[in-house]
């Protein structure tokens, strides 16, 4: 197979995956921290006392995770325009991705916020804390350290649902991927390219994620 295996196209091309992977850095950076931003906002609805908030932010988690990624961007992408918003394939691509994982980060924070002890919270407002304080006193420090792990497996998922936006043009890895693909005719050589620069961003979250595991370790250690 390697001896078939055209290195020097992917030298020619590689300016256009070097482009495309930043692009895909970039998109999925900007995507998580809306998405992130969505999340807060639909997980404080949902543990809101207001019976009105918790249920529209249950609508909008059922809808979106009950549909897939791609009919939500085509419904940005082909379904907008109709109704006179025309928005660029940029925009459309990361108001796709940070809705889509917003309604996953919400369920994360909220479970999160659940794990906290109950005796924790009924102790702090037994000493007079008014609700605010313990949320960021109590409640969040713990329910953060708690949905760090799960938080950066949803950004894995997030960058490589990015693949998805080559389908509206957007000028990313995979869509590098298939203009070598469709002006050489090498889709070996151009999907294998596409694969490892997938696999760097996985490995290189992986990375992250261990880390951050080692240094919660040696925290707890610290505090023991």
């Amino acid at each position: 197979m390697l001896a078939n295996f055209n290195f020097r196209t992917i030298g020619e091309y590689l300016p256009l995956f070097m482009e495309g992977f930043f692009a895909t850095i970039f998109l999925s950076v900007i995507a998580f921290i809306f998405a992130m931003i969505v999340g807060i906002v639909v997980c404080f609805s949902l543990i809101s006392k207001k019976s009105s908030l918790q249920r529209i932010a249950r609508i909008y988690i059922d809808i979106i995770r009950s549909t897939p990624l791609l009919v939500q961007i085509y419904f940005l992408y082909f379904g907008l325009p109709r109704l006179g918003v025309i928005l660029p394939e940029y925009v459309v691509g990361i108001t796709a991705l940070a809705i889509n994982s917003g309604a996953y980060i919400a369920e994360i924070l909220r479970a999160g916020i659940n794990s906290v002890p109950q005796g924790q919270v009924e102790a702090a407002r037994a000493t007079g804390m008014r609700y605010i304080l313990i949320m960021r006193l109590i409640i969040l420090p713990q329910a953060i350290k708690i949905t760090i792990p799960p938080l950066l497996g949803q950004s894995i998922v997030l960058v490589k649902d990015s693949a998805l936006l080559s389908l509206i043009s957007v000028m990313e890895l995979t869509r590098a991927g298939q203009l070598l693909a469709s002006d050489r005719f090498m889709p070996a050589e151009a999907y294998i390219s596409t694969a490892v620069g997938y696999l760097i961003l996985y490995y290189c979250l992986k990375a992250i994620a261990k880390v951050y595991e080692r240094r919660s370790v040696y925290i707890g250690r610290e505090a023991v």
